[in-house]
């Protein structure tokens, strides 16, 4: 009898080790999304700073289309308002973020077509530094949103996988959205 309950306690102890530590890694995987979610955030916030400048130093330099640069400013203002938390996020969220997103790189997409008629403004050292930090935002955000998707995915998986998902199940952790390429990612921007 003695021997039963010494062989039931260890059971439940393993069982109990393996729920700790399983439920351990879920919140590990949640921090690390919400750190990898808060670099994406900081790269487009960082291109939404970019963009004031780009926009004084091209009213400087030209008689510019004021209709581009109005574009510009409203999509930047729109894309700087709206704001996603990475742990409540769902997938309709995450496409209308992106969405406002896609909508200001189509618009700088727009402005720097129009800037190839100003060879004045192109060799502007000012305009050609904010150019290339600019060029590297946008290759830091893609980084960014692949990192993201990958801790994603590591903790979809857990989410999913017998046993941890009966840990999963107990405790509330579900599946999380990943970025996707939008609708429109295929088309060259409008001008």
């Amino acid at each position: 009898m003695k021997k039963t309950w010494t062989i039931i306690i260890a059971i439940l102890a393993v069982i109990l080790i393996w729920g700790v530590s399983t439920y351990n890694k879920f919140i590990k995987a949640q921090e690390n999304m919400t750190n990898a979610w808060g670099q994406v955030e900081n790269v487009y916030q960082r291109r939404a700073d970019l963009i004031p400048n780009l926009v004084a130093v091209v009213k400087e330099y030209s008689e510019f289309e004021q209709g581009t640069l109005i574009a510009v400013t409203e999509a930047r203002a729109k894309a700087s308002a709206t704001t996603l938390t990475a742990n409540d996020m769902t997938e309709e969220q995450l496409q209308s973020f992106e969405g406002v997103q896609d909508e200001l790189t189509n618009t700088l997409g727009r402005l720097t077509a129009r800037i190839e008629d100003y060879p004045d403004l192109k060799a502007n050292e000012q305009y050609l530094t904010l150019q290339a930090q600019l060029k590297g935002c946008e290759n830091r955000i893609l980084t960014e949103r692949q990192r993201y998707n990958e801790l994603v995915q590591e903790y979809n998986k857990q989410v999913r996988k017998f046993p941890s998902s009966i840990i999963a199940t107990i405790f509330g952790f579900e599946k999380r959205p990943y970025f996707e390429a939008s609708e429109n990612a295929g088309q060259a921007p409008r001008i």
